[in-house]
């Protein structure tokens, strides 16, 4: 069968998986302002608001719990397709609600797939990209959840003003399974990852796929032999392992690491971008907004954070990761307080905005527009830095054997602080206001010196180069100065002639 060999193109249709979270997310923040959702679903409170929201979220923890076993028994394609599957039945489920418990199972479903696919492709693109590019690569993942999150509230907009009753948000929830099913045509045409084939120890198939992408199909080229032989090795280590547990990423020499990847997905969360995704609507209605007007703002603000996130992929591996998490934290938190501020000075309370129970602030004129330019500014540097950068690092800190589980449980933190936010935040505006962005701006204060003093720095090398970056004594700061081993096992390649092929590449010398 054919296989697909541009990176590129793999990353476009592979991260068809991260689009489907952020069809996931704007299929419910487009409808919360909106009448005929309100009013079929009996208008929810904000507790229950944040409960359905929060829904999706909750099915994505248990999906990227279990992600890692599935990715490492079936394969990182085998894993996709399955999703995949699982997110069509999640949105005729959502797409056929009858009540709250209904849609709420119905998320819950497409929250499993989502868990899968926003671990499991990064693994996946991780594992194929060359190290160079891989940032951009990975990173377009985060992208595809922006384009995701674009196009549904844009489906969802033109439901709400050109379909009458319920058949407009349904419309818009039937359509989410496209995707999903877009997605499980194409992995039939993708290679399997040649490091999960090494570790299956089908030798000449990992070969073949690393030459495929890397050399043009030329097995002989110097870039597909040293990464080769970097995959032999991480292979060899592995089989020494025992099989991985959950705990086992906890053990001696990898819980660092595993301690970077959970946790650079839960600071994402806490950054605050929840706010600005969920409930931009809710924003924008306390500054005034009302009707179309809200609806095309909150528009805006998903095309700045898509733009944004695009402009930064082609530089995001010559910028690195811990520059980017670091000024994305210090910026994101004076913003957090700069709004905190203004709401508090300029605002007042109210019973409710616009009919809107739920929120119980105003603030209006020129603070409330000034609310709105820096909700932008917030989520265009969101877009620049947390946004691709926490889903990159935690797909490359983790070592072969380690990888599925390690990435899925990194996702599960990302989707247990993403659960519990979701439901925060719609009773945080109804109950402390302004005081919501005090906390989320003192996360980012937390969030700074954690990455400061224990993140090592891991763009443009191999991903089992950066087993070596973890193992060195150097200081999380220092490490981008540690030696381009890689590099120089490339250049002796070139130096020392065309390699003759096999190689390096039998089953015994790796045993």
């Amino acid at each position: 069968m054919y296989r697909i060999s541009n990176i590129y193109v793999l990353a476009a249709f592979g991260t068809i998986g991260g689009a489907l979270f952020g069809f996931d997310v704007s299929s419910m923040s487009a409808w919360i302002g909106v009448d005929t959702y309100n009013e079929f679903f009996d208008h929810p409170d904000s507790n229950l608001q944040g409960g359905i929201t929060a829904s999706m979220s909750a099915g994505s923890f248990a999906g990227s719990i279990a992600a890692g076993w599935l990715s490492d028994i079936l394969g990182r394609r085998g894993a996709l397709m399955i999703a995949s599957l699982v997110w069509i039945v999640g949105a005729m489920v959502q797409c056929s609600a009858q009540g709250v418990t209904h849609l709420v199972a119905g998320r819950v479903v497409s929250g499993l797939a989502v868990g899968v696919t926003s671990s499991q492709t990064c693994v996946y693109l991780s594992e194929l990209a060359p190290a160079r590019i891989r940032g951009r690569v990975v990173g377009i993942q985060q992208w595809a959840i922006e384009w995701g999150i674009l196009i549904m509230y844009l489906i969802a907009y033109g439901c709400a003003v050109g379909v009458s009753g319920p058949a407009a948000f349904r419309i818009c929830w039937g359509i989410q399974a496209v995707p999903g099913l877009t997605l499980f045509i194409a992995l039939f045409f993708f290679p399997e990852s040649p490091r999960w084939l090494a570790g299956k120890e089908r030798w000449e198939e990992a070969l073949e796929t690393l030459a495929l992408i890397h050399g043009n199909g030329n097995r002989n080229d110097p870039v597909v032999q040293v990464e080769f032989e970097e995959v032999q090795e991480a292979a060899r280590i592995a089989h020494q392992a025992k099989d991985v547990s959950f705990f086992a990423l906890f053990g001696p020499r990898v819980w660092k690491r595993t301690m970077c990847g959970m946790s650079v997905q839960m600071w994402q969360q806490l950054l605050g971008g929840n706010v600005a995704m969920y409930y931009v609507v809710y924003i924008f209605e306390m500054a005034g907004m009302t009707g179309n007007t809200t609806l095309w703002s909150s528009a805006i603000q998903y095309v700045l954070f898509l733009v944004t996130t695009g402009v930064m992929l082609p530089y995001i591996d010559r910028v690195g990761r811990r520059k980017l998490l670091l000024i994305g934290s210090v910026t994101c938190m004076v913003i957090h307080f700069i709004i905190a501020a203004v709401m508090a000075s300029k605002g007042n309370a109210v019973s409710n905005v616009n009919g809107n129970s739920n929120l119980t602030w105003s603030i209006k004129g020129s603070s409330g527009m000034a609310v709105i330019a820096f909700s932008y500014i917030f989520t265009s540097v969101y877009g620049f830095t947390w946004a691709p950068t926490a889903w990159i690092y935690a797909s490359e800190v983790f070592p072969l054997k380690y990888r599925a589980k390690g990435v899925g449980l990194s996702a599960s933190a990302n989707w247990i602080f993403n659960f519990a936010l979701a439901y925060f935040v719609a009773p945080a505006f109804h109950n402390i206001q302004w005081k919501t962005y005090i906390i989320f701006g003192v996360f980012c204060f937390a969030m700074t010196f954690h990455v400061f003093f224990t993140y090592p720095e891991t763009a443009g090398r191999s991903l089992e180069e950066i087993d070596m970056v973890f193992d060195t004594d150097a200081k999380p700061w220092r490490t981008n100065t540690i030696q381009d081993r890689f590099g120089e096992e490339i250049s002796k390649h070139k130096e020392a002639g065309v390699v003759k092929e096999g190689s390096g590449a039998t089953h015994a010398e790796v045993a």
